[in-house]
C-alpha cells in the first residue's frame, strides 16, 4: 500500500481508501468506497468530521484564527477593498484590475432594480411579518421573474443569475424593511456605490433628501465583506444540497436564506442584542457574569466564542474597529444597551475565565451592536446577513454545479427503529 492510501480493517472487512491532500489545512480520508468493501457506513452527526465537497473559494482555521477568501486573509480584504471586489474575487477566482472592476460594478449597478410587479408580492404579506419571511418569499419568485437565466447547465445564465442577485438583493431587503415599517419602497440609484446606495434605500423618504454619511456606508460595507462566505456553514450546504438536484439558483439562495434564519446560524447578532435587552443595565452585569460561569445555570452569552473559531474570531477584530468608528461618527452616548455591551466587551478581553474559555466577542457580537446604531430594527439583522452571504451561495453553487465528481446529495443514516413485522387488522389490535 503507498502513502496516499490507508487501510480501514471493520469487522473482519478490510478497505483500502485514497487519501486526498489539500493545498493547507488538514489532508481527508475518501470513504466513497467504504460501504462497497465493508458494507458499513460512517457516522458523523452534524457532519462535523466530514468534507461534503471539493472547494477552493474559503478556508477556515479555526486554531489559529484564519480565514482566507482564495488566499487572501480576511483582514487585507477587510481594510483594502471593498464588497464588490471580495464578490468579484469569490465568483472569479482572482482580484479583478481596474477595467475589470469598472465592468463588474457597472453589471451589477445596473441590474439592481427589481420588476415593478414584485412590489405587488409584499402586499400579500401581513406588515408585522418577519423581514426573514418576506426574504424567503421573494427571493424565490425571483425565479417567476427571470427565466432567461434558470438553465444552470449554461454558464452565461448562470453568471447572469449570480449578478443579478448579488445585484438586487439589496433591494429586496431594503424594500422588506420599508414594508415593515410602513413607509413607501425608494428605488436604488445607479450613481452611488452598493453600500451607500442599500443605506439610502432603507433610510431615505420622499419627502426629504438624503445624504449618505460615508463613515456610515463604509461601516455597511466592510458587514458585508465580512459576512460574505464562510466555507461550508450550515445554510452554504443547504444551498450546494438543493442545488445538487439541479434546482434554479434562485430557489437554492431562498433554501439557504431558510437554514440562515435559524438562530444558531445567522440568527446569532440578533439574539445577542436580545440578550442585552434582558440584562437591561450596566449595574446588572456581574449577575450576568456569574450565571454564565455557573455551568447549572442555563444562561449563555450569546455573541461570545465561536464554533469554529477556537482563538479569536479574525472577523471579530475588524468588526470591534468598525463599531467604535460608527459610535464616535454618531456621538451615541446614552443607549444602555450600547453601554452594556461595551462593559461586556471589557470584561471578556480581561476576564480569566473567558480568556481561559476562548469566550471572546466574535462578530456577530459587533455586528450586532454596529447595526443597531446605524438604525436597523434586530429583525433585519439576519437579512442584512442573507444579504451579504448571498455572493458566498452563489459562488459556493457555481462551483458545484462546475465540479464533474458532485452528485446529488444522499446522507446516509443509523436506523434504530423496529425492525420489519407483519401488518395487524385494525380489528385484531
Amino acid at each position: 500500500m503507498d502513502n496516499n492510501n490507508a487501510c480501514v480493517v471493520v469487522g473482519g472487512h478490510s478497505a483500502e481508501l485514497k487519501l486526498r491532500s489539500s493545498t493547507i489545512g488538514p489532508s481527508v480520508l475518501d470513504i466513497g468506497s467504504l460501504y462497497e468493501q465493508t458494507k458499513m457506513f460512517t457516522y458523523d452527526p452534524g457532519f462535523t468530521s466530514t468534507a461534503s465537497c471539493e472547494s477552493s473559494i474559503t478556508f477556515i482555521d479555526g486554531d489559529e484564527g484564519v480565514l482566507l477568501h482564495r488566499g487572501y486573509p480576511i483582514e487585507q480584504l477587510a481594510e483594502h477593498g471593498d464588497f464588490l471586489e471580495v464578490c468579484y474575487l469569490l465568483l472569479y477566482g482572482e482580484l479583478p484590475t481596474a477595467a475589470q472592476k469598472k465592468d463588474f460594478d457597472y453589471r451589477v449597478v445596473h441590474h439592481t432594480m427589481v420588476h415593478e410587479q414584485m412590489s405587488r408580492f409584499f402586499t400579500g404579506f401581513r406588515r408585522d411579518a418577519h423581514p426573514m419571511a418576506v426574504m424567503c418569499g421573494c427571493v424565490g419568485a425571483l425565479s417567476a421573474f427571470y427565466h432567461d437565466s434558470t438553465d444552470i447547465t449554461d454558464p452565461h445564465q448562470r453568471m447572469v443569475a449570480s449578478l443579478r442577485m448579488i445585484a438586487k438583493m439589496p433591494t429586496l431587503a431594503a424594500m422588506a424593511y420599508k414594508y415593515h415599517i410602513g413607509q413607501p419602497f425608494v428605488y436604488p440609484k445607479n450613481d452611488l456605490d452598493y453600500a451607500s446606495n442599500f443605506l439610502r434605500m432603507c433610510f431615505a423618504v420622499p419627502c426629504e433628501e438624503y445624504v449618505v454619511n460615508p463613515v456610515l456606508a463604509r461601516a455597511m460595507d466592510r458587514i458585508f465583506i465580512l459576512h460574505a462566505d464562510h466555507e461550508q456553514n450550515a445554510s452554504t450546504s443547504t444551498v450546494r444540497l438543493a442545488g445538487s438536484s439541479g434546482a434554479n439558483p434562485f430557489a437554492c439562495v431562498a433554501a439557504g436564506i431558510a437554514c440562515l434564519w435559524g438562530p444558531a446560524h445567522g440568527g446569532a447578532n440578533e439574539a445577542a442584542l436580545n440578550m442585552l435587552t434582558e440584562i437591561g443595565t450596566v449595574d446588572r452585569i456581574p449577575e450576568y457574569i456569574a450565571r454564565a460561569k455557573d455551568k447549572n445555570d442555563p444562561f449563555r452569552l450569546m455573541g461570545f466564542g465561536h464554533r469554529v473559531y477556537k482563538n479569536y474570531d479574525p472577523r471579530a477584530k475588524i468588526m470591534q474597529k468598525t463599531t467604535h468608528e460608527v459610535l464616535g461618527e454618531l456621538g451615541i452616548k446614552d443607549d444602555p444597551l450600547l453601554d452594556i455591551a461595551i462593559e461586556l466587551e471589557r470584561i471578556a478581553l480581561t476576564d480569566d475565565y473567558f480568556i481561559e474559555k476562548k469566550l471572546y466577542p466574535n462578530v456577530d457580537f459587533y455586528s450586532g451592536i454596529t447595526l443597531k446604531a446605524l438604525g436597523f430594527p434586530t429583525t433585519m439583522f439576519t437579512v442584512l446577513f442573507a444579504l451579504a452571504r448571498t455572493v458566498g451561495w452563489i459562488a459556493q453553487w457555481n462551483e458545484m454545479i462546475e465540479d464533474p465528481e458532485q452528485r446529488i446529495g444522499r446522507p446516509r443514516q443509523l436506523y434504530t427503529g423496529e425492525p420489519q413485522r407483519e401488518y395487524v387488522p385494525v380489528s385484531k389490535r
